[in-house]
């Protein structure tokens, strides 16, 4: 079984990633993980991603892909794999079908969690920190049993980090978007995308991913 997840910040994706992983045995690559194998190694597409890397640039698609296909070709793989955050490109996925072709391998389904934008912002601007101690709340999820008072240390002076605050995520999901809605166009005309609402409890959206596993 070899599967695509996709899904906005905030979606529950990873949740699900590990809960596939511990249910069906299959392996998890994530392509900061193909980065830091193949530089831990020093080899030369490792050695091409770490100057990308150094330079504070995006890793070429060439060099990407390339390191895509070197771990997709090691055995470990045979028993299925589960891709997260490749391919993020048209060109990406263009040339993941060609490197799964010439390995004799394909995707059998993508996964999409599905949460709307207005909720994905609630979950991810919700968090903010005692200036004084440090302790973190999140005000829907972790509110302080008394509202405006830490539980740890009694004061009264929280803020909120810039990456946290409701105008930088909103544009951290509309980025996302741009970039996913094409790949799961792409995907969606081979039939391969399976939307799941990803706004119910945990459990629940396993429920589904589980099933549509079962059947592909």
């Amino acid at each position: 079984m070899n599967l695509l997840i996709m899904g906005l910040p905030g979606a529950g994706k990873g949740t699900q990633t590990q809960q596939i992983v511990a249910t069906f045995n299959i392996l998890q690559i994530s392509t900061g993980d193909m980065f830091r194998s193949a530089m831990k190694k020093q080899t030369k597409l490792g050695l091409e991603a770490k100057a990308f890397i150094e330079k504070g640039e995006l890793v070429s698609d060439k060099v990407t892909n390339e390191i895509v296909k070197e771990r997709l070709s090691e055995s470990d793989v045979n028993g299925g794999f589960l891709l997260d955050g490749f391919p993020r490109t048209i060109k990406q996925a263009k040339a993941l079908d060609s490197m799964l072709v010439e390995l004799q391998k394909k995707i059998d389904a993508v996964i999409n969690i599905q949460v709307a934008p207005a909720i994905l912002i609630e979950r991810l601007a919700g968090r903010f920190i005692c200036r004084d101690c440090g302790a973190t709340y999140h005000k829907l999820n972790n509110p302080p049993k008394i509202e405006g008072v830490c539980d740890r240390c009694g004061e009264h002076n929280f803020y909120q980090r810039d990456d946290d605050k409701p105008e930088t995520v909103k544009n951290r999901l509309d980025i996302n978007m741009r970039q996913s809605q094409p790949i799961l166009a792409y995907y969606e005309k081979q039939g391969l995308v399976h939307n799941i609402d990803g706004n119910r409890d945990i459990d629940l959206v396993f429920a589904d991913v589980k099933t549509i596993i079962e059947k592909a």
